[in-house]
Order: C-alpha cells, then structure tokens, then sequence
C-alpha cells in the first residue's frame, strides 16, 4: 500500500507579515450577511459597486477587439496602440525623460514586477504610513523588511520629510509616493515633490509614483482643464523630476471605473543610461508572465484619447460624497477628519479608548456598516483611525453615518 502523508504542509514563513487589510474582515461580513443582515459596505474602492458605470466606448472597443479575435496572447509589454497612447498621456502629465512604457494586469502587477525587479534580500524601500497594503503585502512577499515613513496628518497628509530623511540608509533603493494618497485621500503640493525628488537625487533613490487616482482631484474647479490654480491639480512626480528614475502607475480602474478588467501601466521616466539596466531587469519579468489582459488593452486609447465626459459626473457625485462625510466627521463626538482632496477616501481620525480593529469589527456585528481599520494601513503609535469609502449616494451614506453615530455614542458613554 502507498504510504499516507500525514504531515502538515507549512506555508512559507515569509507570508506571515502579508496582511490585506481591506478584504481581512470579509469573512466576518459574510457570517452577518449569513444571520439575515444587510451590510452597508464601505470598504472597498470599486465604484462598480455603486451608482458609477464604466464608459460606454471602452466596453465597445473590448467587445470589438474581442469579435476581431483579439483572444490570444497580447505582445509581453502591451499591444501598439495602447502603448502610443500611454506615451501620450505621459506627455500630457508633462513627463519630458519619458524612457519605456508596459501594459500589466493591473497596477497590483506593476507594482509587484517593478519591485521584484529592483530590491535585493537585506535592501529596503521606504513606503508611506499610512499606505495602501499592496506595497507591504508585495515586500513581504519578496522577503524585504519594510521601512516606513510618516504622513502627517497635521499637514494634510503630506509625507514628513524629516522622517523620510530619517529613515534613508545605505540599503535604501526607492521610495514610494501615492498621491492622490489611498487612505487619506490627500494630494501633493509641487514643492513637495520637488523635496522629495532632491532626496532621491541625493540618495540615489528610484521613485515609484502611484497615480491611479490623478484624474479624481475633488478640489479642481469644473472650469476649463489649466484654468483652475496649481494647487487644485494633480502635477506628476515625474515632471518636476526628469533626471530622477521615476516609475508612474496608472490604469483604467480608477479614473475610468473598469477596475474588474485588471489593465495597468507603468511609464519608466528618468536618465536613459541610468534606468536601462533596470528597465531590462522589468521586460525579463513581464515575459516571464507572457502578457496583460488582451481585448482589455483595447480600451486603453479610447479611454485616454477619446470622449472624457464621464468624469464631470464622477467628480460631481464624489465632491457632494466628500463634503457630505467631511461634515459629519467634523460634528461627530469622538471622530475628525482631514479633507481628501483627492480619489474617494476619508481617513478619519477616532478618540476611542480602544483599538480601531476592535471598533470596526463591532460596528460591523453591531450595526452591520464595514469598514476598515487604520492600523491595517498604517498609523503613528497612539493614534487610531478608519478608512471610508465614499462612494456610495448620499442617502446610503447618511444611513452609515448615522449607525456610526450610534454606535460610537452606545459604546463610548
């Protein structure tokens, strides 16, 4: 008789520090939708999932592509098209040192090829705290210890220069900037990315630039694109740093609500004869994985170059959405909060004389809202804080807020 195998079979040690904090209490959800409850979730940025649809001519161009047999494999960087379109919208974000460009399956894939393809065992990257887990989860992954820098709430959510400045060391080789920020919500000023390229000029740094958002600035004025002042629009890392290795992400989740479709990219910008050897090091990885989502990839010209009338509306709704939770924080006993001005994301602040994980998962029990706990992004020692997202109608949203509301008051007498 063959022999049974009864041991155990260990994951790898180096997946204990991987935690997605914003699918981490799905489980949980689904046992009180299970009991009979309606749950109010405001967890997860797809705006699929409210009253936002993804623009009619990029699900025609997929369609087309898919009736013309566009069903195969795609080229590993990304089909023509879409890659002379990217190259476009690179010079639209005034990004002058523009040096490659990819196509990936969305821009979790572009993170994790760009990282692999840089960081060596013992060497470390400087991400944001807070920050969008998909850079921890991927450096745990990698076997890379994570080194954290701070964004101040006091400042908006800028990131701390001092702390950034602190935290370089000889085994530091990039530094990543989400902006507009996921979880906060905030926007970088010019002067501070101009700080924050002379760092990495200094040090020797690569800078990856995560811009899905750059498109939702809630500040910008409906006026005319250039007529609206500096400070209400999004400038890119890239173009006010063209001698500094930067890699810019974007993609068709955000911007033009197809986060389903999984199509991202990445623009290689920088000193050509300083980034080519990692630019090779990134092309090797992409083959290695043969290719992005292909009909998908159609829709990426269509999108950047063609009709953009969806985002006025978008931009509408989630001003009133963002206004509408930035007032009820701000009224609301033991809860503020900092403006986002950017992307759909709050990060209010919590005077609570317990920990934010134990808050979030008893208002979930308890009044059936899902949110997600700051310490899962990231937060300065003492501080306690949750993620909304505010993408639902303003009349879910008062519904969530008012359950908060009673809650907090029910349990913080």
């Amino acid at each position: 008789m063959p022999t049974t195998q009864t041991r155990e079979v260990a994951a790898a040690r180096r997946l204990e520090n991987v935690r997605y904090a914003i699918r981490d209490l799905a489980c949980i959800a689904d046992e009180v939708v299970k009991q009979g409850h309606k749950v109010l979730p405001l967890n997860i940025g797809d705006p699929i999932n409210f009253d936002f649809e993804t623009p009619a001519h990029l699900i025609e161009a997929v369609y087309k592509a898919m009736r013309d047999g566009k069903n195969g494999y795609a080229p590993s960087p990304g089909i023509k098209e879409a890659l002379e379109a990217i190259r476009a919208e690179a010079v639209r974000k005034g990004i002058e040192s523009l040096q490659d460009v990819f196509v990936t399956s969305g821009v979790s894939e572009s993170v994790d090829v760009c990282l692999a393809a840089l960081v060596n065992p013992g060497e470390n990257v400087l991400t944001p705290s807070p920050d969008y887990p998909l850079y921890s989860a991927v450096l745990a992954k990698l076997g890379i210890d994570l080194n954290t820098y701070d964004l101040n709430e006091d400042d908006a959510w800028q990131p701390d220069l001092i702390d950034v400045h602190r935290k370089i060391n000889s085994r530091t080789r990039a530094i990543v900037l989400i902006n507009p920020n996921n979880p906060t919500g905030s926007v970088c000023s010019r002067e501070l990315l101009e700080q924050v390229a002379e760092l990495a000029r200094r040090n020797n740094l690569v800078v990856f630039a995560d811009e899905i958002y750059d498109k939702l600035i809630l500040d910008a004025s409906e006026s005319r694109a250039g007529d609206e002042p500096e400070n209400a629009r999004h400038i890119s890392m890239a173009s006010v740093a063209p001698d500094v290795p930067v890699v810019t992400f974007g993609g068709l989740s955000k911007n033009y609500l197809a986060p389903g479709w999984r199509i991202g990219w990445g623009i290689a910008s920088g000193e050509a004869a300083a980034v080519k050897p990692y630019i090779e090091g990134i092309h090797r990885l992409l083959r290695s994985r043969l290719c992005a989502n292909h009909p998908e990839q159609y829709a990426i010209k269509p999108a950047l170059e063609g009709p953009q009338d969806h985002l006025p509306r978008v931009l509408k709704k989630l001003r009133a959405r963002r206004d509408l939770t930035v007032k009820w924080c701000n009224s609301t006993p033991r809860v503020s909060c900092v403006a986002p001005r950017g992307a759909f994301y709050a990060y209010p602040r919590l005077d609570i004389p317990e920990g934010d994980d134990v808050f979030v998962k008893e208002l979930l029990l308890k009044k059936h809202v899902l949110v997600v706990h700051g310490s899962g992004f990231g937060q300065k020692p003492g501080t306690k804080h949750f993620r909304i997202v505010f993408l639902p109608d303003e009349q879910t949203l008062t519904k969530a807020y008012r359950s908060i509301a009673e809650f907090t008051r029910e349990r913080y007498q």
